[in-house]
């Protein structure tokens, strides 16, 4: 195990213990965090804080930015275009929320993090996507004319057919695993057959062919900690970037396919991603990121995921 090896497994550890083990569900179960997902976005289209419950401090960021609430693109917004997607956490407290807007005649993506307690808001997390903070390639985006979610995804899982907290988290590393230095090598994910990935709206199917293809080779480095886990609909939500140092060039797929690396200079994704998972199996991802400064740190990790 390399260094960086050893260092990703302590943040696992210390990540999946953050995320299963506090518990806010005496205080608000999931309907109630539903229904104060539901009040966010209202409020925020409408530019009214009044509008949902707010604690009186509310630490917000966009696009991993730090900023006064409200600002941003809460002064941007001017409609919702659905439909959207929200799990909840009531383990946590925390609710989470895929959706696409408009500002003005600018379309975006925008997934949100909420952390509730005691029935208010204190932390708001958007990560927005349009195609000016995409500028640089490649430059995944989709029509807000053909945005959907996978039917299954906001269905409740049966309990045959669930997993654990632990093993959404462990599922979603191993997705991580296998993305970061992409050889061909699938590293303790699972896939069913059928699995797409939602990224900015943009469709993709066969998940699996393109990672045992050992595509996505140019990714030197995926830091990540899970955020929140919606056990009823088999839902796992995490945080992250993506590094890519730009000095590859060149490199072979695993079917003899030479190819070149679009990332030329120092670059970085960020971004917030779920995992939909049924029978011990990824069936959708879903993701809103943007291109970031190099090797950008999130102001809500604690220590650095290097």
């Amino acid at each position: 195990m390399t260094r960086f090896g050893n260092r990703v497994r302590f943040a696992f550890a210390m990540a999946i213990a953050s995320v299963a083990s506090v518990s806010f569900a005496a205080k608000c179960d999931k309907k109630c965090l539903e229904d104060i997902g539901d009040q966010y976005r209202a409020a925020y289209v409408k530019h009214d804080p009044k509008l949902a419950p707010f604690a009186r401090k509310v630490r917000f960021t966009e696009n991993n930015v730090e900023m006064q609430f409200p600002d941003g693109s809460w002064d941007t917004v001017t409609k919702e275009v659905g439909p959207p997607l929200t799990i909840s956490d009531p383990q946590t407290g925390g609710v989470g929320m895929f959706t696409a807007i408009m500002q003005n005649d600018v379309p975006g993506y925008l997934a949100v993090r909420l952390r509730v307690r005691d029935g208010r808001i204190t932390e708001v997390e958007h990560m927005l996507s349009t195609r000016r903070n995409l500028s640089s390639p490649p430059t995944p985006i989709g029509d807000h004319a053909n945005y959907k979610h996978e039917p299954d995804t906001s269905n409740i899982v049966p309990p045959a057919e669930r997993a654990t907290r632990e093993r959404l988290i462990e599922l979603g590393n191993g997705y991580f695993n296998t993305l970061h230095n992409n050889t061909g090598e699938i590293r303790g994910a699972r896939f069913h057959p059928q699995a797409t990935r939602l990224e900015n709206g943009l469709k993709f199917t066969e998940i699996e062919k393109a990672f045992r293809l050992g595509r996505y080779r140019f990714n030197d480095r995926v830091r990540r900690e899970p955020i929140l886990v919606d056990e009823e609909r088999g839902i796992v939500l995490f945080r992250g970037f993506i590094d890519h140092k730009g000095v590859l060039d060149e490199y072979t797929l695993t079917d003899g396919t030479r190819t070149r690396s679009v990332f030329r200079e120092p670059h970085t994704w960020a971004f917030l991603e779920m995992f939909k998972v049924r029978n011990d199996m990824i069936t959708a991802v879903e993701a809103t990121f943007i291109g970031a400064p190099y090797y950008m740190q999130s102001p809500w990790t604690k220590k650095s995921r290097r």
